[in-house]
Parts: C-alpha cells; structure tokens; sequence
C-alpha cells in the first residue's frame, strides 16, 4: 500500500530506488508541493498510505494550507517527509532553511512530529510510521552526521530514549543536537558535572512522563534544537513544567533569526547551536538551581 510522490527533488531524496523497484507507485509531481499533498490525501483516501519527499521548507511552509485543509483536518494516512530541515542545509540559504516547521507541524491538531537524531534512527523511523494510522511530519537534514544509534533498534513513536544517566541536569535534545549534547555531557563529566541526555526523537505526542521523571531527579533543565526558540521542542517542553514541575530551564536554539548562507558546522557555531552553546546552557541552569 506505500506509495511514494516527490516534487521534482528525487534524487536529492534518494527516491530512485524506491521508483526504480516500484515504478507503477512512484509519482513525479514535479515543482507543484501543493499539488502533491492533494494527490496524497486523495491517495490516502483511497487505501494507499502515501510518503511524500521534498525539502523541509517546501513540506510545511508552501503548502501549509493543503496539510491543514485536506490532510490534518480529515486526519488522512499521509507520512510527510522533510528532508533538508534546519540550519545545516548549509549554502542554499536562508529561503531554504527552515526553522519554523516544527512549531507549525506540532500546531496541527492529530499531527506526529518527529525528528530523528541520526541514519539509522531516521530508517527505523521511516519504517515505522506506516503502522501508525494517521498524518506524520517527518524530519531530517541534510548533512553527513554521527551515527551512534544501534542499527536494529525499534522505534517507537512517543517514546523518548535515555542516552546518558545524571544527577545534576537534564539535557533534552533532538535532531543532530543529540549527538551535540553527547559531546557536552561528556566534557562535562570530566568536569564533575552530571548530565543526563535524553533523546526526544518525538516532538508530538511528548514522552511526559519520560521527562517528568528526569526533571524530578535534575531539577534543572536544557533544551538544544536546530530550531526557533519559539515553538518547537522547548516550548513543548516548558508547557509542560510550567503546569506539573517549574524548574530553571534553558534552551539552546536560534534566536529569532532567519539563518544564511555558510558551512553546516560554521551555521551552527554562529546562531548559537553548538556545544559550547551547550556548555553554557548547563552551566546556566546550574547557577539557578
């Protein structure tokens, strides 16, 4: 029943195999992204459980009013895929970049957000969300990125993956911030410093009680996104302390700020997502305590 549709961006999406070994459910919609979540929905409707791949910004953004209208509002089977998200796109810059998709994704009411941290979790991912019935956003970058997760491991929508047992704060990261984490918490043991790492690979539904219980053991708190500020994880995050366990907390994320042009890494040491920035986080929080 999986068919896979791309605008015009096959190749940049690795889609050719997937229409080299299914050709009769492989449709090329061309530069027409609102067209193409049409044609899911109605895909969809029809019985097919629809992936749809294009760049991040052009998977929210441009065709926001057809995800909301004809997808998220009838709660169809369509998995949207969005790849080239964040910062790290790199030299295509600030028109391409999305920063925002999370924020609007996570807005729609029934949507799954998800934003895996690596290769072999956004495989698992990919796989899994054709069992859950209903529309998923999808994200994932562009660059070459650590791959530190185990091959074979299970994905479960939802569920947040510890990384890194702590006492002293707690770090909630997603996308390639996991791995930025990691680095930190590391230099940060050597420190005295003990940081737990929790991958939160699903914006939406939020693993709750994951959090709740590092938060209760931490009492301070770190969010690191390729991301707002506004909107995405942190926020998802904050609602949820402000109401059951306020504690300091700190994001790590772009400030308000349309990003540019540059190398992945020179991007993310510029708007504040690396691991100084990171460092700083922690430490910020812990002064709070």
């Amino acid at each position: 029943k999986v068919v896979g549709l791309t605008a015009d961006l096959m190749e940049s999406l690795q889609m050719q195999h997937f229409q080299k070994e299914f050709p009769e459910r492989f449709f090329q919609c061309g530069i027409a992204e609102a067209n193409m979540m049409g044609i899911a929905a109605g895909l969809a409707t029809a019985g097919m459980i629809p992936y749809t791949g294009t760049f991040a910004n052009f998977s929210t953004g441009r065709v926001y009013d057809q995800i909301r209208q004809s997808i998220a509002y009838s709660h169809k089977n369509v998995k949207i895929c969005a790849s080239h998200a964040g910062l790290t796109l790199g030299e295509d810059g600030a028109t391409h970049q999305i920063l925002e998709d999370l924020g609007l994704m996570r807005m729609l009411p029934g949507m799954v957000v998800i934003n895996p941290c690596d290769f072999n979790q956004t495989k698992a991912a990919t796989i899994a969300i054709a069992e859950h019935d209903g529309p998923v956003y999808l994200r994932f970058g562009r660059p070459s990125w650590p791959i530190f997760t185990p091959e074979n491991q299970k994905f479960r929508i939802g569920k947040a993956l510890q990384l890194a047992s702590g006492k002293d704060v707690s770090i909630f990261a997603t996308g390639h911030l996991v791995w930025t984490s990691i680095e930190a918490a590391k230099e940060l043991a050597a420190q005295g410093v003990s940081c737990e790492v929790i991958n939160i690979h699903t914006i939406k539904p939020l693993d709750e009680e994951a959090i709740l219980d590092s938060v209760s053991k931490t009492r301070a708190v770190v969010v690191a996104e390729e991301h707002q500020r506004n909107g995405g994880l942190g926020d998802a995050i904050a609602n949820l302390l402000v109401h059951r366990l306020p504690v300091p907390m700190e994001y790590v994320g772009v400030k308000d700020s349309f990003g540019e042009s540059g190398k992945p890494v020179e991007l993310l040491d510029k708007y504040g997502l690396s691991k100084k920035d990171v460092l700083w986080a922690v430490k910020d929080v812990l002064d709070r305590k």
